[in-house]
């Protein structure tokens, strides 16, 4: 069984808005959550389009994803219960990895989703959340909706969660590691050397 989901999580979901193409149409009445879905989406385009080698354009693309996406909180939470478990150390590197992991995976498929557009089609209220519509329409395939989960309840919001077709990224996550820590004697040290092995098949 595979534990690797970050390639679905981005592929079915932040790889569709972040090639979309220019010239998008927004929502009417623009939230603020609307808005900064909208700008992160411009500034990858922008990435995306540009004339840089692809070496570049990753080491582009690292400071937005920081920016832009609880890239620490999305790791905690597909950890699940296995967060409390792991040691300062383990938390350390395992964070590290996914983060890398999940860079890697973006950039990996820059040049996968050429054509594609999406549409803004307004937002949800959930708790703290804000869930933003996205339509999404590639080239020679049936439309998919996406849904882009914005945390506000800090100053800065981050993007912690991306809902494809009634599916969330990060749930499919936490369940796909924890079946795999339940195969391997709940070591997360065994995830840490998965996660690595991963890399190593990426560069």
């Amino acid at each position: 069984m595979s534990i690797l989901l970050t390639r679905r999580f981005f592929a079915f979901g932040a790889a569709t808005l972040l090639f979309a193409a220019p010239g998008t149409r927004a929502f009417a009445q623009t939230s603020g959550a609307d808005a900064f879905v909208k700008t992160f989406a411009t500034d990858l385009v922008a990435i995306v389009n540009g004339p840089e080698p692809a070496a570049q354009k990753k080491a582009a693309l690292g400071p937005v994803i920081d920016r832009d996406v609880d890239v620490s909180g999305v790791a905690r939470f597909c950890l699940g219960r296995f967060w409390a478990t792991a040691t300062p150390a383990q938390r350390s590197d395992y964070t590290t990895l996914f983060g890398r992991v999940l860079l890697n995976q973006i950039s990996g498929h820059l040049g996968d989703y050429r054509g594609v557009s999406y549409t803004l089609t307004g937002d949800t209220p959930q708790g703290s959340n804000t869930l933003v519509g996205t339509t999404i329409t590639r080239p020679n395939q049936p439309p998919i909706n996406v849904q882009w989960v914005v945390d506000g309840s800090s100053p800065t919001p981050k993007i912690v969660d991306v809902i494809a077709e009634g599916t969330s990224m990060r749930i499919t996550q936490r369940s796909d590691y924890g079946s795999y820590l339940s195969q391997h004697g709940d070591s997360i040290d065994a995830l840490i050397a998965a996660l690595h092995r991963q890399l190593d098949n990426q560069s």
